[in-house]
């Protein structure tokens, strides 16, 4: 995304009146690379762990102190390890999300541009923000379960069911909503949030119903995805980009390739071609439709 397109993308009323090309400059970055974030936050860290801690050392105490049946205990040890190491993580999770709870209290989170070289509140609890959630949703993406990580973003502010799907992809924890059925390729990266210049922009992306990211691709704020859109692998959107209902996009900056024609409604007919005849048959078949797709496309 180059300095011209972004500015072209931020309304009149967001800019202000002493912007100019050179702080929009630089090219965005995601915000769990922001180099700016100091070893201050790091130490919110340490409570988490220390009362996540206590909980498990509770647990294995009352395991290891009971010393009859200790056979027992001794074959199903490593389920109870395993136990405990589920117990942590959950308990760092329940003791982060009261942490933001206090958080956004002292600072509501907002949409916007900011300057990120003054002392502004937004920023500075965006960073803060940012830096609590990565630690918990790092420990819950690396856990065998796949539907833990829906649970953590849900939890955590992104609108989203379990029908979707999250394929190693990285997605900012707030302003951004999902529909039904929202498939986000392996190593695609969705930012609510990103630094340009002196600036942080927070913008709200928004998937409609059956839309589909390609994997490698990068959206950034304020993009909005049609229904069944689809996004070809290795694509860049652009700020507020709008994504027509039924298309697909590729390229960077993403562009309106063609037509999604899996999109349209399927029809009972099929026209089956005989080679060694010549001749061309049609078959009458009942053809399973997804019933949310059909629900969706009636306008129910």
């Amino acid at each position: 995304m180059d300095s011209e397109n972004l500015v072209e993308n931020i309304k009149p009323e967001e800019q202000n009146e002493d912007n100019n090309d050179d702080d929009f400059s630089i090219d965005f970055t995601t915000s769990s690379a922001i180099s700016s974030i100091g070893l201050k936050f790091l130490v919110l860290y340490i409570p988490i762990f220390w009362f996540s801690g206590l909980v498990v050392a509770t647990f294995w105490y009352g395991y290891a102190a009971d010393t009859t049946d200790w056979i027992i205990k001794l074959l199903f040890l490593p389920l109870f390890v395993i136990s405990l190491m589920f117990l942590f993580i959950f308990t760092s999770f329940f003791f982060t999300k009261l942490l933001l709870i206090l958080i956004n209290l002292m600072c509501v989170p907002k949409e916007g541009i900011f300057r990120i070289d003054t002392k502004d509140p937004n920023f500075e609890f965006w960073k803060l923000r940012i830096e609590i959630k990565k630690i918990v949703l790092w420990l819950l993406r690396n856990c065998p379960l796949p539907w833990l990580d829906v649970v953590a973003f849900r939890w955590f502010g992104v609108k989203m069911d379990f029908s979707s799907h999250l394929n190693d992809a990285w997605v900012d924890c707030e302003f951004i909503e999902f529909g039904n059925n929202i498939t986000v390729g392996q190593g695609a990266v969705l930012m609510s949030s990103m630094v340009v210049g002196n600036y942080l922009i927070i913008k709200k992306i928004t998937l409609d119903d059956f839309s589909l990211i390609g994997g490698q691709s990068t959206i950034a704020p304020g993009t909005h995805f049609g229904k069944d859109t689809v996004l070809g692998a290795v694509s860049v959107t652009t700020l507020n980009q709008r994504l027509e209902d039924g298309w697909i996009y590729s390229g960077i900056p993403a562009r309106k390739l063609k037509p999604n024609k899996y999109a349209e409604e399927r029809k009972s007919t099929i026209h089956k071609i005989d080679v060694d005849e010549g001749e061309k048959v049609e078959v009458e078949y009942d053809i399973n439709i997804d019933e949310k797709k059909k629900i969706s496309k009636e306008g129910i």
